[in-house]
């Protein structure tokens, strides 16, 4: 079975034209309970099986089209695609130039948003992820979709890398199913949002009990705070299916885009006092 090989679809940007299939097992047991990036699945390798969570990308990108496989065959991942769509009906809708955007795609993974951002024929994309993993697997099963990816810890940027960030003269930010769980920090975003032009746009999403005042963790409230800010302009805002359980049940985010009106103070974060 791990010989065999599915063509790609229109409808879900698998990796390369072809990509390996793997046997993959999900638990018998209900994993309601469990946080998003706390479920796990096996992997059957020839004998032997490998016990990996959700959120294990290093190990998951290290085998080819797993990632696909597991998230959108499997569980009918919407999400690039959906906040792919958005940015773009936001964008025309403010007579802004799709094609000219200089984009900087957060937690970029493996490509997929990335890919689809190019098929709308984006100018410039860069890419970036805090893993080697993702770089790796982006550039053995996409090649030539970013302009540039970079290995980067966007809460302890080295200055040089920094301003070379700054000198693509990025004027949208992308992040897509990245934020929260500890994957990207407030801190990470933040920085990610301090390279974005004046008047330029973010796009992203987020689970949508992030939005809700009952979750008082520190990534909710710094997102609360901050798409009801001054600093951020809400344009669009959709609750939508991000994906299915392992059990089947829909999983439901928020999918936003919004335009940066101002820069938003350095102290932001230490003044609300939020942690990761």
């Amino acid at each position: 079975m791990t010989s065999d090989v599915m063509p790609r679809t229109a409808n879900q940007p698998y990796a390369g034209n072809m990509y390996q299939r793997h046997r993959i097992q999900f638990p018998p047991t209900d994993a309601n309970d469990l946080e998003q990036d706390e479920v796990t699945f096996r992997v059957v390798e020839g004998a032997h099986s490998l016990e990996l969570r959700f959120h294990d990308y290093d190990k998951i990108y290290q085998r080819p089209g797993l990632y696909e496989q597991v998230f959108y065959e499997r569980l009918k991942c919407t999400s690039p695609k959906k906040v792919a769509e958005i940015l773009k009906c936001t964008l025309d809708a403010s007579d802004q130039n799709f094609t000219e955007m200089r984009v900087l795609d957060l937690g970029a993974g493996n490509g997929m948003m990335g890919e689809i951002l190019k098929s709308h024929g984006i100018a410039r994309l860069i890419g970036a992820d805090i893993i080697p993993e993702a770089k790796e697997a982006c550039y053995r099963d996409r090649p030539g979709v970013y302009d540039e990816y970079y290995v980067a810890d966007f809460t302890n940027l080295q200055p040089a890398l920094a301003e070379e960030l700054s000198d693509w003269s990025i004027d949208c930010l992308t992040s897509v199913a990245a934020l929260g769980f500890g994957d990207i920090p407030p801190k990470a975003f933040f920085q990610a949002l301090q390279f974005v032009a004046d008047g330029g746009w973010v796009a992203f999403n987020i689970k949508e009990t992030f939005l809700d005042k009952s979750d008082t963790s520190g990534f909710s409230r710094f997102i609360r705070e901050l798409i009801f800010s001054e600093y951020l302009g809400i344009h669009h805002i959709e609750r939508y299916r991000h994906r299915l359980s392992m059990e089947g049940a829909p999983l439901y985010y928020f999918a936003l885009v919004a335009q940066k009106t101002k820069q938003i103070p350095s102290d932001f974060l230490e003044y609300n006092q939020f942690e990761s």
